[in-house]
């Protein structure tokens, strides 16, 4: 139960701080200009070059977009680009589960109250949360341009939305894991967003040594996080759960690593 308490109180920490406020306002400002300057005039191009023909004409091996799995190029453009960007908002805004608390000695009065480890995953729910709520919002806003652009394929868009919603929090949850080990080791938001990309690149280049001198370990090409994208981009509705171990794994390991050191780490 407690835990839950705590997914609240991170959610509202979002939500009423000056850090989380600005977080939102940049993010809104940054997807409306995705939104209009981008995936508004790609939708837009895309139906009026395939409608005339000129598609196929001018790209006879265009396979970006998949235009057959999606009901409309908005949903399609938008799953390939939040494929990108909410990973990189997840880094950001999940960078501060635990450690400005630890810098400023919270954490010694939050464990009277409940445990570190329900501290540890509480936090991460609270995260999970927010950008659940974040992948909700931006699939709305597809969905509005959708309804104005494009009536009749809003019914098909609206029933692909569960599909979209489930397969996106896969893709977040190791990222939001990775934040809270980093959090765990680090004293300020900062600092926890400079070690996960210090751990990224320093496991990317260990993985590039290794695969190269080992190819036959073709095992190491789903170590990192996100490492399906480039299968998830080709494949729409429910048949991309079948990459939903990798993540899955992903996040359980780097939970489970982020725990260990939440319990063994001076407050």
């Amino acid at each position: 139960m407690k835990v839950f308490v705590l997914a609240g109180d991170e959610v509202l920490r979002l939500m009423t701080t000056r850090r989380g406020l600005l977080s939102i306002a940049g993010f809104v400002l940054i997807w409306a200009a995705v939104l209009i300057y981008f995936i508004m005039p790609a939708a837009s191009f895309y139906r009026n070059a395939s409608e005339s023909g000129m598609l196929e004409l001018l790209f006879p091996n265009f396979q970006f977009f998949y235009a057959d799995l999606w009901p409309t190029p908005e949903l399609t453009i938008f799953w390939i680009v939040s494929l990108y960007i909410l990973p990189l908002l997840a880094i950001t805004t999940a960078a501060d589960q635990t450690a400005s608390d630890r810098s400023r000695g919270t954490l010694r009065y939050l464990v009277l109250r409940c445990s570190r480890l329900e501290i540890y995953f509480g936090r991460y729910l609270g995260q999970v949360v927010v950008l659940l709520s974040v992948t909700l919002v931006t699939l709305g806003s597809v969905l509005a341009i959708v309804a104005v652009n494009s009536t009749e394929q809003l019914a098909p868009a609206i029933a692909r939305a569960p599909v979209i919603v489930v397969n996106m929090m896969l893709v977040l949850a190791p990222y939001i894991a990775l934040m809270a080990l980093v959090s765990v080791l680090a004293r300020t938001p900062r600092q926890a967003t400079l070690f996960a990309v210090i751990l990224w690149i320093s496991v990317s280049i260990v993985i590039s040594y290794v695969r190269s001198a080992y190819p036959e370990l073709s095992v190491l090409d789903w170590v990192l996080p996100g490492s399906q994208v480039g299968q998830l981009r080709a494949l729409s509705d429910w048949q991309m759960l079948k990459f939903a171990p990798i993540p899955l794994v992903h996040t359980a390991v780097l939970l489970s690593i982020g725990a260990f050191f939440m319990w063994r780490r001076d407050l």
